[in-house]
């Protein structure tokens, strides 16, 4: 597994809540449509979040985070710029982010603070399959 800290890359990285089974099932659908493995992934429960995300991103858990394009987002607009990189369809489905920011994040927030209950919580952090593995930072 990369460490982004001493590649010096400029990675677009998801970061996650790695026990929740909704953004473990976000991960799973951003792998498969990113053809292009633009992406790189983390667990915010990770050495390598704490390590490059502000202490506050790694407390709650409660929203993904990415850093993108020299960028770091949260909730809804991480969301949009995710979708926004994989071009195609999925671009045009990111057009939903022209609704306000406020209204967005209280749908966001809505289902973050719901997701244990609606979609599951697994014991422990997402281990990366052997295929996975050069995608994950921990």
């Amino acid at each position: 597994m990369r460490n982004w800290a001493e590649s010096g890359d400029d990675m677009n990285v998801i970061y996650f809540d790695g026990v929740c089974g909704l953004c473990n099932g976000f991960i799973d659908f951003i792998m498969k449509i990113d053809k292009r493995k633009q992406f790189h992934f983390s667990p915010l429960q990770s050495e390598h979040a704490k390590k490059n995300l502000p202490p506050e991103f790694v407390q709650d858990l409660d929203s993904v985070i990415v850093q993108i394009d020299g960028k770091t987002l949260q909730k809804s607009k991480a969301v949009f710029a995710v979708l926004k990189k994989m071009g195609g369809v999925w671009e045009m489905a990111s057009a939903m982010g022209v609704f306000p920011e406020s209204v967005l994040n209280k749908a966001y927030d809505m289902v973050a603070k719901n997701r244990y209950r609606l979609f599951g919580k697994k014991e422990s952090c997402r281990l990366p399959t052997p295929d996975e593995r050069s995608r994950f930072l921990l």
